[in-house]
């Protein structure tokens, strides 16, 4: 894996999500990206029982993406990311006297993958239950995983596949502090955050 950067692609009035993501396919399939099949991130919300101190973590979110087949990420609230085997998740249902699943708490974000060079490609629509929340945009630079040394070359890719309309997002975050360099922790770390801002819509103020 490289550098990976996840930001929110705003629905133009009078679209549907669907068609947003129709329309950015078709801009990726004229640049010559070439489809690779589909992805998926999901993402469950566990909520501290009155039985856990209340200097324990109040959340936990349990994560899974298409391109870590393997492994479950558990975010705890502090942004602290916990990196594991699938079989985490059975662990989660042992414990339930201390974590309880958040009702209607599941939200993910699926769509079409891409490839183009040393460049990954994902366009996808947010779902919290049957509703679209939103569109994702997931771009990856394989060759790299120092985000100093290779942001700008992403943006200005992307400048040439999203056009005059894109602006360009915040730089990446690394939580590797020894190396600076990027691991998958980091892009689980994006997608919580993002997840989060659409919550905060779906719940108001």
């Amino acid at each position: 894996m490289g550098v990976t950067r996840v930001f929110p692609w705003e629905i133009a009035e009078g679209k549907s999500g669907q068609q947003t993501v129709e329309m950015l396919q078709k801009r990726a399939e004229l640049l010559g990206a070439t489809k690779t099949g589909n992805w998926c991130v999901d993402c469950d919300t566990y909520m501290s029982s009155s039985n856990v101190s209340s200097s324990s973590s109040k959340y936990i979110h349990l994560v899974h993406n298409t391109e870590f087949p393997y492994t479950s990420f558990a975010v705890l609230e502090s942004g602290t990311c916990l990196v594991a085997s699938t079989g985490f998740d059975s662990l989660m249902i042992r414990i339930k006297a201390f974590y309880v699943q958040r009702k209607a708490s599941k939200i993910e974000v699926k769509g079409t993958r891409y490839e183009h060079g040393d460049f990954i490609l994902k366009i996808g629509q947010v779902l919290i239950g049957p509703s679209v929340k939103g569109v994702v945009i997931e771009l990856e630079y394989l060759p790299c995983q120092d985000v100093d040394q290779c942001w700008s070359l992403i943006i200005e890719w992307a400048a040439s596949f999203l056009g005059s309309s894109f602006s360009a997002p915040s730089i990446p975050k690394t939580s590797n502090k020894e190396t600076g360099l990027f691991r998958p922790s980091d892009i689980i770390l994006q997608y919580i955050d993002l997840f989060n801002s659409y919550r905060k819509v779906q719940s108001g103020p």
